[in-house]
């Protein structure tokens, strides 16, 4: 019998893990997911315990699926991203301190970014780090802790993102991919792909700092003890992986300058391939998954989320009612402006302290308007984004993905608000498959240029509704600056 090569992908994101057992030409051959909620343990504040939820459903998916590997077939490879940049400080023997501190949902570093803004130079951080700081950042989290549980920081010796600490798991390797390096900001210098060594002495102190390695590089092999844990046979190679929305790029084929993804999912987040080095304090200049490539990038605060957040407080209606309301409504929600910036805002504002905002309410408006005005404004926020990007590298193709899509009126709304017209991929897995691919790749199973994608369909603008979204985008621009002061006064209200 002829040996079968299979791949391990898994992806830890903010809501659940999954992962996908593939064969070397991209075909599925069985898949789970494992949903999970982090902690939020104060306003501001957003966590995950590293060992009991990352590294307990790292077990689970991965012993599930390689119990029903095909007779005669082979792990070849496994690779493993998730939610990031975080920051999971560990001892020397890479146990966790504390729980994780997760990405830009996690605001609580705010002072930290102040500080660090004053004393670096915000120039000098934008030209050196491509990213002014904000929530996103890691270096003010490590700073946080520095200054509020100095006890923590004393013991810490290792620091790492997701997918680094299960890699570290899985090898006993100390590594960090170069994309997630370039998210810890200010710590990497994003134009030389490399640590700042002036920098991370500064914030990192007697920490230990990872060896960098691409994405798609081998770090090591599965040692004995973690084969016990995962089911993952000894010595199987293990590729380094990233952050999961550049994997989910990766896995639709966003790997050529001008190649944007749009994710749409709890929030939404948007990785554009460059042409070179490009930096906008607006947005995150970082390495990309490919070696010696960059991207911008930038995302919301919300985006499902506040769908979810509608649905709930209007009655908890089902989706498609939902949306069949919604669909009643016309383009525009008939004068109705949505502010979607419940969870504060991160690009291109970056205002934590921001809040959401309905502007031109009247009792003639009704549940469906009000789902529409959230997609509308969401689109918006994109738009916002989109004409950063577009000023220093223009966008050749867009392609859409997340599970929004199964909304019949987000991708297009945002299409029509954009003028852009969205590629949809006939495979819709998401950054396990990515991994996979990447697996694929670092293991030589397939050439470096394979892509699985195959793209089904297309979300084509509507023009009978461009001048009016225009219209309504220049009256959306001026809302968040007229009404910052009174939201932020209303912001310091609800936190006595």
């Amino acid at each position: 019998m002829e040996r079968v090569d299979l791949l391990l992908g898994i992806d830890m994101g903010t809501g659940s893990t999954k992962g996908v057992l593939v064969d070397p030409d991209g075909v599925v051959l069985a898949s789970r997911t494992v949903a999970h909620q982090i902690s939020l343990p104060r306003p501001g504040w957003a966590e995950v315990d590293a060992d009991a939820l990352w590294w307990s459903e790292i077990r689970s998916v991965a012993q599930e699926l390689t119990a029903q590997m095909p007779a005669g077939s082979r792990l070849a490879g496994v690779c493993v991203s998730g939610v990031g940049p975080c920051l999971v400080l560990c001892d020397a023997d890479g146990t966790p301190l504390r729980p994780a501190i997760l990405y830009g949902i996690d605001s609580r570093a705010h002072r930290e970014i102040d500080a660090l803004t004053e004393e670096l130079g915000a120039e000098a951080i934008v030209e050196q780090a491509g990213t002014a700081l904000s929530s996103q950042a890691v270096g003010p989290k490590i700073e946080w802790v520095r200054r509020e549980e100095p006890e923590v920081f004393a013991a810490a010796r290792r620091w790492y993102g997701s997918n680094s600490f299960v890699a570290a798991r899985l090898t006993g390797e100390y590594v960090m991919d170069h994309h997630t390096a370039s998210q810890c900001d200010p710590l990497y210098l994003t134009r030389e792909f490399r640590w700042n060594d002036e920098w991370t002495q500064r914030i990192c102190g007697h920490l230990e700092m990872p060896r960098l390695v691409w994405p798609r590089d081998v770090v090591g092999t599965v040692t004995a003890d973690a084969a016990v844990a995962t089911g993952i046979p000894e010595g199987t190679p293990v590729v380094a992986g990233t952050v999961d929305a550049y994997a989910e790029a990766f896995s639709v084929g966003a790997r050529s300058p001008g190649d944007l993804m749009l994710m749409y999912g709890s929030t939404m987040f948007c990785v554009q391939v460059l042409d070179g080095y490009h930096t906008d304090p607006a947005l995150w200049t970082t390495a990309g998954v490919e070696p010696g490539s960059l991207t911008f990038a930038a995302g919301t605060s919300t985006a499902g989320s506040l769908t979810t957040w509608l649905q709930t407080v209007t009655g908890g209606a089902s989706f498609d009612e939902l949306m069949a309301e919604a669909l009643e409504v016309p383009p525009g929600s008939d004068g109705l402006l949505f502010l979607p910036y419940l969870a504060g805002e991160r690009t291109p504002v970056f205002d934590p302290d921001a809040r959401g905002v309905l502007a031109g309410l009247t009792l003639r408006h009704a549940r469906g308007h009000l789902f529409r005005a959230a997609y509308e404004g969401i689109s918006f926020g994109i738009r916002h984004i989109l004409e950063r990007f577009d000023a220093a590298s223009p966008t050749v193709r867009t392609i859409a993905v997340g599970g929004g899509l199964r909304s019949p009126i987000w991708a297009q709304t945002l299409s029509d608000v954009t003028g852009r017209t969205q590629l949809v991929p006939a495979e819709g897995i998401g950054a396990s498959y990515g991994d996979a691919l990447l697996a694929a790749i670092g293991t030589g199973l397939v050439p470096p240029e394979t892509d699985w994608t195959t793209l089904e369909r297309e979300i084509v603008p509507n023009p009978n509704v461009r001048e009016l979204y225009d219209d309504l985008y220049a009256q959306w621009r001026d809302l968040y600056p007229a009404t910052r002061s009174h939201v932020h006064a209303l912001g310091r209200i609800s936190e006595r």
